[in-house]
């Protein structure tokens, strides 16, 4: 990242855009349904699903995707073709799945492809969790709507 602080901040805008677009690519090509822009970054009460991937090389960073569990089965019924009751033993799966290739997505926009590198993607389930990156940096919230349901979408990027 460049250092001057009007740079940088310019920089996270312009890579919040990035990870929006990233994330609707991979949501319409491998899901098959548009995401749009959402004013609120809360997931709905009830049981929740984390995927996160971290980011390696010339920028470090963690991506993570949270939605409910029904948007969840929701994804995997898209992406496998089967029915969403038939698709809920795989949610775990395709969000990981989802969270990679967005994850994949971003670093190319961002113009870092071949200078990046991915972990293998970790998902996390219930009703009761927190996820903490325990770099103290900067955090990218992208809210949006998948089905009418929220998706919150952040990059956790350390000092």
């Amino acid at each position: 990242m460049v250092s001057s602080s009007t740079d940088q901040a310019a920089e996270l805008a312009s890579w919040r855009d990035f990870l929006f677009d990233a994330a609707s690519e991979v949501f319409s090509m491998m899901v098959g349904a548009e995401l749009a822009p959402a004013a609120d970054s809360q997931v709905s009460d009830g049981t929740h699903i984390t995927g996160t991937v971290g980011i390696a090389g010339a920028v470090r960073a963690v991506f993570s995707l949270r939605c409910s569990m029904e948007a969840a089965n929701l994804v995997a019924s898209r992406m496998l073709g089967v029915p969403v009751e038939d698709a809920a033993a795989h949610n775990c799966d395709a969000i990981g799945e989802v969270c990679n290739m967005v994850a994949g997505q971003f670093k190319t926009k961002i113009g870092l492809e071949a200078s990046c590198l991915l972990t293998v993607p970790s998902v996390i389930t219930g009703r009761d969790y927190q996820v903490h990156s325990p770099a103290h940096g900067k955090r990218i919230q992208v809210p949006a709507l998948f089905e009418g349901q929220m998706v919150s979408l952040a990059l956790d990027i350390p000092k």
